[in-house]
């Protein structure tokens, strides 16, 4: 008995938008900054266009494959620590220290530990209360 095989037919016959596509901006790997700038260029306007093509979804699942390669091995995000991240949280969401105070005791607790001031650190309860306020997982917090 003989197999039988189906094509795989992701662009619809939208193979010659495709190739415009290519044409324009070749999918190869980026090479440098510069490169990277340019496929962000392209990839912008197309990402944010709707509806999209079956031609336009098919290049830019490839060309996201691409930036996404080069910024892994060249681009290093230091991790954040649980106070970078309550801080970040308190700028996004215009959060006070007052505000804060209840999770913590006091309003100088929680400026102690943002300072780090005598080794102040979360507490349990603290991480507890905060991924409540800001409705996140605890580990949020934890470094």
């Amino acid at each position: 008995m003989a197999a039988t095989t189906t094509a795989y037919r992701p662009l619809d016959g939208d193979i010659e938008e495709y190739l415009t596509l290519v044409r324009a901006f070749p999918l190869v790997r980026i090479q440098d900054d510069a490169h990277l700038d340019a496929a962000l260029a392209v990839f912008g306007p197309l990402f944010e266009k709707r509806p999209q093509t079956s031609a336009e979804r098919a290049y830019l699942d490839v060309l996201t494959g691409l930036i996404e390669a080069y910024e892994d091995a060249t681009v290093h995000i230091p991790p954040a620590t649980g106070l970078d991240t309550l801080r970040y949280l308190m700028t996004e969401h215009g959060t006070t220290q007052a505000q804060l105070a209840p999770i913590f005791g006091s309003q100088s607790v929680v400026s102690e530990v943002l300072a780090g001031k005598n080794g102040r650190r979360l507490t349990v309860d603290q991480i507890k209360g905060l991924a409540a306020y800001y409705h996140v997982v605890p580990a949020t917090f934890i470094d």
